[in-house]
């Protein structure tokens, strides 16, 4: 369980490969915004027959659908299904760039995923085919300037139903990845008939750019995943007909549990960049400290040095145990939110924390962009915040691991 098998570490081999030689001499222009992401997700979707695989999924999904069989997604389609290589892959993008990794699952995993899994046969066709298959780009869109933490609650975009039986959208999105560039916008609102705020349920609408009131902003700077473009989404009287609703029905207050299992998907993934990030920290610290002379001996040599070595391994190895317990659950078919929600916070605190700890290893020449960990630390920041904050993740688990009926009453 504990070790990856002979497909597993071809496709790593094969991944690291096309990371270097394609990947890595792009990231000044990505990083810079000069040139976007799209052109190399498509090739590497090509290059790994990522996108065939997706395909025959999504098509067999929509068969099952057809013949009256519901049932659950077949594993995004990616690598056969299996979810440990699929972390293998998403683990060598982000020894590289954890940004681009980040693009590449929300456009597939989230916004295609959502649809695959999701929508009807007609909305997998239309939609769900092109995103999963990289042939289009999408973007995932809850989060908004004054909701984040609480998403639900403090939701302000509306989908107002109108005579002719489709929805009026107004409201703003914020902190939107791949919103710059994305052909898919998959929106969360409001479904507001003029009920109080909390009766209103949570509905999802497909969009596609260029519909008219919907505009996109300009990327945004920051401090890091620079090669991960994302803006705000503008929704102003955007009007949309029902074949746009997902799933073809409104969902009602399940709407949030159906949010709810989108979130878990995406923190579910962030560990798997957390390993490729602290891999890549941990390499290359070994090779450097054994190389590195001072005081007339290898920086190896000295115990202060041995500690930092043996701490970043222990990380790595926490957040590798961690990544294959969670795709031995989804293969499993296994539920444990709690997991998933602490294991997110723990993998992306180790990840920042290595990667500081291998740029203190490296002294200068950790600080310089030559030798990639600053990088590395700067895009490791994010996994703290997106998919939910730490702090919102760990009261997730343990709001799941006491009940809520017992929070409720403390509180």
């Amino acid at each position: 369980m504990f070790q990856l098998d002979e497909s597993s570490r071809m496709v790593e081999k094969m991944v690291r490969g096309w990371c270097e030689a394609k990947l890595a001499p792009r990231l000044p222009a990505l990083e810079a915004g000069t040139e976007m992401p799209w052109a190399l997700m498509r090739e590497l979707a090509t290059t790994f027959g990522v996108a065939a695989l997706a395909e025959a999924a999504a098509k067999k999904r929509v068969a099952k659908l057809r013949a009256g069989e519901g049932g659950d997604r077949e594993g995004g389609g990616s690598f056969g299904g299996d979810p440990m290589m699929m972390a293998v892959f998403v683990k060598e993008l982000s020894r590289v760039s954890p940004g681009f990794a980040m693009g590449w699952g929300v456009s597939v995993g989230l916004a295609g995923g959502a649809i695959v899994g999701k929508g009807t046969p007609e909305q997998i066709e239309r939609w769900g085919l092109p995103l999963v298959t990289t042939k289009q780009i999408g973007s995932w869109c809850l989060t908004e300037p004054g909701a984040g933490s609480d998403a639900f609650g403090s939701m302000t975009t509306t989908a107002q139903p109108t005579d002719g039986g489709g929805y009026r959208l107004r409201g703003t999105k914020t902190f939107i990845t791949n919103g710059p560039g994305a052909d898919v916008f998959v929106v969360y609102a409001r479904v507001d008939r003029g009920e109080p705020r909390a009766a209103q349920g949570i509905s999802t609408f497909i969009l596609d750019r260029g519909m008219p009131g919907l505009t996109t902003g300009t990327p945004f700077k920051k401090m890091g995943m620079r090669d991960s473009p994302t803006c705000e989404v503008f929704l102003d009287d955007v009007e949309v007909e029902a074949d746009r609703l997902l799933g073809g029905a409104e969902r009602g207050q399940a709407g949030r549990a159906d949010t709810k299992d989108s979130l878990g998907t995406e923190r579910s993934g962030i560990p798997a960049m957390a390993w490729g990030i602290l891999e890549r920290c941990y390499d290359q610290s070994v090779a450097y400290v054994r190389e590195r002379q001072q005081f007339g001996r290898p920086i190896g040599s000295f115990q202060a040095v041995q500690l930092k070595i043996a701490d970043l391994y222990l990380k790595l190895k926490t957040v590798e145990n961690c990544v294959f317990r969670l795709a031995w659950m989804q293969k499993a078919k296994v539920s444990d939110p709690a997991y998933v929600n602490a294991t997110k916070a723990l993998c992306s605190q180790l990840a920042v924390d290595g990667a500081l700890t291998a740029i203190q290893l490296h002294g200068g020449y950790g600080y310089m962009e030559e030798y990639h960990l600053e990088k590395l630390a700067r895009d490791s920041k994010l996994l703290e915040l997106g998919a939910g904050t730490t702090d919102i993740n760990l009261m997730s688990a343990a709001r799941t691991l006491i009940g809520p009926e017992a929070i409720a009453r403390a509180d």
